[in-house]
């Protein structure tokens, strides 16, 4: 391989790169993108708090993973959804690879749905009267995370500083 060949092929790795990335972390510069990742960061955070460490009145790792593997979910993909709502959260609310955090936390919960409360209908247990909780909450969160992927981390974000 001649140099010339190599510095091609690193020119043209390069500009994937660089094209992959600003894919990732282009964003809308308005507010509307700041004030939705960070609605949905601050309400993911404490769902994810409460299976990472018990707060809130959660069961911690153990005790959700235990309850994952329950549903026949394998641990890794627990541990992942547990990310999701932690990690990502986190990643949501400092607007640091926004979009990934977002198709993560949106991916979480169609899983969620599908796997858990879909079988109890579409509303809330609002008084009580049902076995579990219906989609949705989850329906509302999945529309937030698409528009979150679609918008990416706004005005007030690291993507945005990253991209400038």
């Amino acid at each position: 391989m001649t140099t010339a060949t190599f510095d091609s092929r690193l020119a043209t790795s390069s500009s994937l790169l660089r094209r992959l990335a600003t894919l990732v972390f282009a964003t809308d510069a308005g507010w509307g993108a700041t004030a939705l990742r960070l609605i949905l960061g601050l309400v993911i955070f404490p769902h994810g708090a409460q299976k990472l460490f018990g707060w809130f009145g959660g069961y911690g790792v153990t005790g959700t993973l235990g309850y994952f593997q329950s549903l026949g979910i394998p641990t890794f993909f627990g541990a992942l959804a547990i990310a999701a709502e932690t990690l990502g959260a986190l990643a949501l609310i400092l607007g640091l690879g926004t979009r990934l955090a977002a198709l993560g936390v949106a991916t979480n919960f169609a899983v969620a749905a599908l796997m858990v409360h879909l079988q109890f209908g579409f509303f809330m247990n609002w008084f009580g009267n049902q076995k579990g909780e219906g989609v949705e909450y989850l329906i509302i969160g999945i529309a937030l995370a698409a528009t979150v992927i679609v918008l990416g981390g706004g005005r007030f974000s690291i993507d945005r500083r990253l991209t400038r």
